[in-house]
């Protein structure tokens, strides 16, 4: 009796264990229904983006990166807009993915057959090795090739009982730990926080903090450059395939993701993009060491501290501000437009003459001016408009095609029997029916014809660069 006993408990013991081994720190299963027509209605893609200096940053204003370049294309396929959200984690992104924080993963993943229990992948991107990082020896430049050779590891079976750090949920765990069955030997493993980036692994060995992390090799190869006392010369895996992931529930998605990198691989395109980011040197060098990189720095242009400065007259966050400047000219105040624009922000002459400006071409002076403008057309929209979210919109947008014609709008949506103190499929929607004669020719309007699908896109792309901007631009 004591026997079975014995056995029975020993048998629930390990089938307590085998279910603990089974358990994640993350929802495996999709926790919602949505697919590539939801998303469609929806109007927009949203994408979990890595934080790394690949994927997604912004130089001289622009928004840049593999992946964001990639993802763009592909939401233009989508014909919906594009929403990221930046995540540090593996395993919080498949989190977020299952919980419905996001529809795509678009992380530099590796396939692994772990992984396709939670994840639907997309075909490969590329191929990729995983390397290890070291840092070279103190006096490394002074050394002949060969000396310094000698000081690095690099036969793995060198790695048993010394310490490597990898980021949480990555495959790199995973590898090294087959890679000690392999060796018959332990590899000291240390995840670090959930929070923790490869690349601030990559830099810790470069400053000396730990002596080794794992990172896939079109990555270290990039750290390289910023970091060149690391050594990423040590191959530690067969290639492996990097694809982005969806939820397991979504097959349209993938399907049409699918499709179209197919499309992009036999016409160039993607590789193309995969060049700029990971067979350029230069180009990685330059956009690291930019001023206005944020990938060093937390500026956009020349101008921030007087945009900051006319955001704190308006009462508005400078990145908006800065966002405005940036569709207008690219924070280039030598443009003069079609029109007669002229300037940082853009102004007509006959703007500037009657705000008393001397010089629109002198970027402080236009700076200047464009905010009392924008104070103006603030100042006659809270008459109608009280929420100020929704009237930096109308703002925007007369700023952009004038006053009349929004206001042209306003009245037709009030005719219409439309919300007229709300933009989004209101007063927008009758802004873009001013190119339509039953609209224009209507007794309200008095600016008249207008082509106004510029201005509505005007609007959005602003409000989606100053998105972008908070991510990675400081307050």
């Amino acid at each position: 009796m004591v026997r079975r006993v014995l056995i029975l408990f020993l048998l629930l013991s390990l089938t307590h264990c085998f279910k603990k081994s089974k358990e994640t720190s993350f929802q495996p299963k999709p926790l919602i229904n949505r697919d590539l027509a939801e998303i469609r209605k929806r109007g927009y893609l949203e994408a979990l983006l890595d934080n790394n200096s690949v994927s997604y940053f912004i130089y001289k204003g622009r928004p840049m990166g593999f992946e964001y370049e990639l993802l763009k294309m592909l939401a233009s396929v989508l014909h919906v807009d594009l929403r990221i959200k930046v995540i540090s984690g593996i395993e919080d992104a498949i989190d977020r993915l299952n919980r419905g924080e996001g529809d795509i993963v678009a992380f530099p993943l590796t396939i692994t057959q772990e992984r396709t229990q939670y994840l639907a992948f997309s075909n490969s991107l590329f191929l990729t090795q995983q390397v290890l990082v070291q840092r070279k020896p103190a006096n490394w430049r002074r050394q002949p090739p060969y000396l310094y050779e000698k000081k690095m590891l690099r036969n793995p079976v060198e790695l048993i009982g010394k310490e490597v750090h990898v980021i949480n949920g990555s495959a790199f765990k995973e590898r090294l730990e087959n890679l000690s069955e392999e060796l018959g030997g332990e590899i000291i493993i240390h995840e670090d926080s959930a929070n923790a980036e490869t690349e601030s692994l990559i830099q810790k060995v470069a400053t000396g903090e730990i002596k080794y992390t794992v990172s896939d090799q079109m990555l270290a190869q990039i750290n390289e450059l910023y970091y060149p006392n690391i050594d990423i010369g040590t191959i530690l895996s067969l290639p492996q395939q990097i694809a982005w992931a969806m939820r397991t529930n979504s097959p349209e998605l993938l399907a049409i993701t699918n499709d179209w990198l197919t499309t992009i691989k036999n016409q160039g395109v993607f590789q193309t993009v995969y060049d700029r980011y990971f067979n350029s040197p230069r180009f990685s060098v330059t956009i690291v060491s930019s001023d206005y990189s944020s990938l060093k720095t937390d500026k956009l242009c020349p101008y921030d501290d007087q945009l900051k400065q006319g955001a704190k007259e308006l009462g508005w966050d400078w990145r908006l501000l800065a966002s405005i400047a940036f569709q207008e000219s690219n924070f280039d105040p030598h443009v003069e437009s079609w029109a007669g624009a002229i300037g940082l922000m853009q102004l007509m002459p006959e703007t500037g003459q009657d705000l008393g400006v001397k010089d629109l071409w002198d970027p402080i002076q236009n700076i200047s001016a464009s905010v009392r403008f924008i104070k103006i057309l603030d100042d006659y929209w809270k008459k109608s408009v009280p929420d100020e979210i929704e009237r930096i919109k109308f703002v925007l947008a007369s700023y952009n095609v004038g006053i009349g014609h929004v206001i042209d709008a306003q009245k037709l949506t009030k005719k219409y029997g439309k919300k007229i103190n709300v933009w989004d499929d209101n007063v927008e929607f009758y802004l873009e029916q001013k190119s339509n004669p039953k609209y224009y020719r209507d007794a309200l309007v008095s600016a008249g014809y207008c082509r106004c699908d510029g201005p509505v896109v005007y609007v959005r792309q602003v409000l989606q660069r100053f998105e972008e901007y908070k991510i990675h631009i400081a307050a």
